[in-house]
């Protein structure tokens, strides 16, 4: 089983008000979202079991690797490990990696992953994007040479989060938007439902993890966030999510207390290690 995450992811986040598919793309007021550059590992382990799950046991890490600013624009660099038993003897080793950068002004995205199973590589994808003024263009040199048309309503990861940054701030809880981040084959899209739940005050709800005790998160509000990922071109209302996200976001970017759900079963991640870098600031 391919286990993916845009999270977090990274991931993953939207904007000042509940919008439609057609709304526009960059929206002036997600450009004061500042993200802090962080590099943080979270342990994974198997969450809750429906029905028949084939699997038993769970066990895996995360590297999420955030740098850049939006005068500079953002890079990650992901990995995600993760090892899956079915209880019966077959053991599942599961290892996408990913590396990417994003314009600070959500115009251009370039992308590259790998994902292996078993130490054997199953796919490819290396291409990149540029938004233009009648929609985004699309260029694939892996897994063969393409290009592909989408819609200049369509977000990239970090704007993403910026954009549930602000829409958490203003008060907003319930966001949609398609999402493009080159997964898979390079062609997907997935409509998001995001559900934004209470604002978490500082020293509110503090949990036993890495960010706990940390001088700078301390001081800064966040907020549960489940961002759900469906098919394209079908009523969200009318289908179950592919997969769905959870995880508290703070106003700086950092996540904790992830949980993947895959729908018959779900991973959670333990934030383990947060390293906050000092970000380059803009001339």
């Amino acid at each position: 089983m391919k286990l993916q995450a845009t999270c977090a992811t990274t991931a993953a986040l939207a904007a000042a008000a509940v919008l439609a598919w057609g709304a526009a793309p960059v929206p002036a007021q997600t450009q004061t979202i500042d993200l802090v550059p962080h590099r943080a590992i979270y342990e994974l382990s198997l969450g809750r079991v429906r029905g028949k799950a084939s699997v038993q046991t769970a066990r895996g890490r995360i590297l999420y690797d955030f740098a850049g600013s939006a005068c500079e624009g953002y890079t990650l660099e992901f990995r995600q490990v993760a090892e899956l038993d079915n209880g019966e003897g077959k053991i599942s080793l599961s290892d996408l990696r990913s590396n990417t950068w994003e314009d600070g002004t959500a115009r251009s995205y370039r992308f590259a992953s790998q994902n292996h199973l078993n130490q054997k590589l199953l796919d490819a994808v290396d291409g990149k994007a540029e938004r233009g003024s009648g929609g985004i263009a699309v260029t694939l040199t892996k897994p063969e040479p393409r290009k592909v048309d989408l819609d200049a309503a369509i977000v990239f990861p970090t704007e993403h989060v910026r954009r549930i940054i602000q829409a958490a701030r203003d008060g907003q809880t319930i966001l949609e938007f398609p999402i493009y981040d080159g997964s898979e084959t390079g062609e997907k899209v997935y409509n998001s439902l995001t559900v934004i739940g209470r604002e978490i005050g500082p020293g509110e709800r503090d949990l036993s993890d890495a960010a706990t005790g940390n001088d700078v998160l301390a001081k800064l509000r966040r907020w549960p966030v489940t961002v759900s990922y469906f098919e394209r071109n079908k009523p969200t209302g009318e289908q179950t999510p592919v997969y769905s996200i959870s995880f508290d976001l703070y106003e700086n970017g950092v996540s904790r207390t992830l949980v993947l759900d895959y729908n018959d079963f779900s991973i959670s991640g333990v934030l383990k290690n947060i390293e906050l870098k000092d970000a380059k600031p803009c001339p």
